[in-house]
């Protein structure tokens, strides 16, 4: 072979090298690059919408847990307003039992101006969308705060019990109602207790009978606290309670794209903010005790 032969050979060699080793052209990076850039922002998306997603899940899921447990230890206490047994109830028996029987019974649903030692207590309607406070007398072994009040145990008194919501807390107040009316000195001290959190707005309206000495002891109309005075001047009693509450998210970044609007009962409707999950529960109960009483006072 010559060496003119040689050099050729030599020098398809050398670009079969430069051939096989050769790089992506400027258009066929730029391409490379935009795919790229187009699937991470896919992929990108996909997670911001999962974080989203599984914000808001959080947030329904824990406002209706919430929800559940509050309605349902709301149901137990209410249920029992009014109540006085004077026939298989073990009552303390240092007051006037049947007095006391007649006072809890025509005021179940406390007013101020019912205790004379404390005249402001009572259920009150709050304006400008507040939420309402509710107080009721019932008897029972312990107020809504496990508080006995030096009673010996297993046996029944005057329990006055307050509800109301201070901030995002609902709140309930125990007191002991022969305390309140001035029938016996104050041993204990009233506890409050925060029941649940993150509470937006608590709303009540009450069923009321028409005049006792010709009632069923059905629920005719729904009034609010601010007509119960006069009412209960007219022998119109409470025998059912219609409450709502809106509970609130613990978290504060669900960015929903919508505001929500809600209206409670008797109030105005409201529009939320989009940083929380907002959820309304509602119940209508018959007071079981003040139903018996005012057809038996017929």
């Amino acid at each position: 072979m010559n060496l003119h032969s040689a050099n050729g050979f030599q020098g398809n060699n050398i670009v079969a090298k430069n051939k096989k080793h050769a790089g992506f052209s400027l258009v066929e990076l730029m391409i490379t690059l935009t795919l790229g850039l187009i699937i991470s922002g896919a992929i990108i998306q996909v997670l911001v919408s999962s974080s989203v997603t599984n914000k808001l899940n959080q947030a329904v899921s824990q406002v209706q847990e919430s929800g559940r447990f509050i309605m349902s230890r709301l149901s137990k206490e209410f249920y029992e307003v009014g109540r006085y047994d004077l026939i298989t109830a073990n009552i303390d028996t240092s007051v006037d039992i049947v007095a006391e029987a007649a006072y809890v019974q025509n005021n179940s649903v406390a007013l101020a101006g019912d205790f004379i030692n404390n005249a402001t207590l009572g259920t009150v309607q709050t304006g400008s969308g507040g939420s309402d406070k509710l107080v009721v007398s019932l008897l029972g072994t312990s107020d809504c705060t496990g508080n006995r009040h030096g009673y010996p145990v297993d046996t029944e008194f005057h329990v006055v019990n307050h509800y109301f919501v201070v901030g995002s807390e609902l709140k309930c107040t125990g007191y002991d109602g022969r305390v309140l009316r001035g029938l016996k000195s104050q041993t204990v001290s009233p506890i409050t207790v925060t029941l649940l959190d993150n509470v937006e707005s608590f709303q009540i309206q009450f069923g009321v009978s028409d005049e006792i000495m010709t009632s069923q002891g059905q629920a005719i109309s729904y009034v609010t606290a601010d007509q119960l005075a006069n009412l209960r001047a007219s022998n119109q009693l409470v025998v059912s309670l219609r409450w709502a509450l809106m509970l609130k998210s613990y978290q504060n970044e669900v960015r929903q794209t919508t505001a929500q609007k809600f209206a409670l009962l008797n109030e105005a409707e409201k529009t939320m903010d989009t940083a929380h999950y907002y959820q309304v529960f509602s119940k209508t109960l018959a007071l079981r005790n003040m139903k018996n009483f005012v057809r038996s006072s017929r």
